[in-house]
């Protein structure tokens, strides 16, 4: 079983967006028994909550579903337990570097990294924005998901 743990702030845009997109890829190439999946956030603004209903909405169009999933607080306990945790933007991945054992720290990665055609380094938040933010984080996302599982696929020959 290979685990994998996205994380944004508050874990209700991106990370949830990422968590959904790369549950559908993985339940769709039939390797939904042997990877794991969940998201949380470096703060505890929303623990409890469902995602933004924004990007529920958008995730939707795309046949994803993010109704089920709940916020919660990443923990140090997560490097241990996970092996990936993908930081969503630069900032995220400095809080995770705060808790996470350096025994751990290649776990650590920033989730654009499986996207690098993308030229970006980090998700950008949408939360602030409208509409159109919703849609350039899943196709980030979508991009980043795809260079992720054909990654795991030749490290851990799945």
């Amino acid at each position: 079983m290979v685990k994998v743990l996205f994380v944004c702030m508050g874990n209700i845009c991106r990370s949830p967006t990422a968590q959904g997109v790369f549950e559908t890829l993985v339940q769709r190439e039939g390797l939904a028994p042997r990877i794991e999946i969940d998201s949380a956030g470096t703060h505890a603004y929303h623990i409890g909550e469902p995602p933004d209903k924004r990007a529920q909405e958008a995730a939707k169009r795309r046949g994803v579903d993010l109704s089920t999933q709940r916020a919660r607080k990443v923990r140090a306990e997560d490097f241990l337990e996970y092996d990936y945790v993908l930081a969503m933007d630069r900032s995220n991945y400095e809080d995770l570097r705060t808790i996470c054992h350096p025994d751990y720290e290649e776990r650590l990665r920033l989730f654009l990294e499986f996207a690098p055609q993308s030229g970006e380094q980090d998700v950008p938040d949408p939360y602030y924005g409208g509409a159109q933010g919703f849609e350039r984080v899943l196709d980030l996302i979508e991009a980043a998901s795809a260079g992720l599982l054909a990654e795991m696929r030749a490290r851990h020959g799945l």
